[in-house]
């Protein structure tokens, strides 16, 4: 007896599309760990990425009627994701400024970065090394961080991520390639 080959990603966004909700949460458990190792390290931190994560699967159900089954479904997905880590990015940048703000108006206050949080609870060698590379990661400006994240963290090809960043395959090897400098930059300073 032979099993039945799995549906498709867009056979079961079209389902979703028409309001089984059984086919898009077969389409969250399929790409859910795949999703969320992107946005962690767009983000940073494992916390902000699964708010990240939950905001994008909430976008794409809410979006599923815009989704043309006729197109592949990880890119749109990705897409929606990588906006939602966009926007994430800007709001704690205001956050920031915001708390800036305050602590200097309450000079009996310690300043704690998410730096110092995070060295505290890094115990290991090997977990320290990651966060390191996380942080580092984060820090880079999207225009490298995006398509070092697509093609690495989610296995796309220079050409799928030209598709999902709306350029050109060299484009995306040339900024991959300014993404890893930077990044050996960033590590060896430490």
């Amino acid at each position: 007896m032979t099993l039945p080959l799995p549906e498709s990603d867009e056979a079961l966004a079209a389902r979703a599309r028409d309001g089984e909700r059984a086919a898009f949460d077969a389409l969250v458990r399929r790409h859910k760990d795949g999703l969320f190792a992107f946005v962690r390290r767009y983000m940073g931190s494992a916390e902000e990425g699964y708010d990240v994560l939950q905001e994008s699967f909430v976008s794409a159900w809410l979006a599923l009627r815009r989704y043309d089954p006729e197109r592949p479904f990880l890119p749109w997905l990705r897409t929606i994701a990588l906006n939602k880590c966009r926007d994430s990015a800007r709001r704690q940048k205001v956050r920031r400024l915001v708390m800036r703000a305050f602590l200097l108006e309450q000079p009996d206050i310690e300043p704690t970065t998410a730096r110092q949080d995070q060295a505290r609870e890094d115990e290991a060698a090997l977990a320290d090394r990651l966060a390191r590379l996380d942080r580092a990661i984060a820090a880079l400006p999207g225009l490298y961080k995006e398509p070092l994240l697509l093609t690495t963290v989610s296995g796309l090809s220079h050409k799928e991520a030209a598709e999902v960043l709306k350029t050109t395959p060299k484009a995306i090897e040339m900024r991959l390639a300014r993404a890893r400098q930077r990044l050996q930059a960033m590590l060896a300073q430490g």
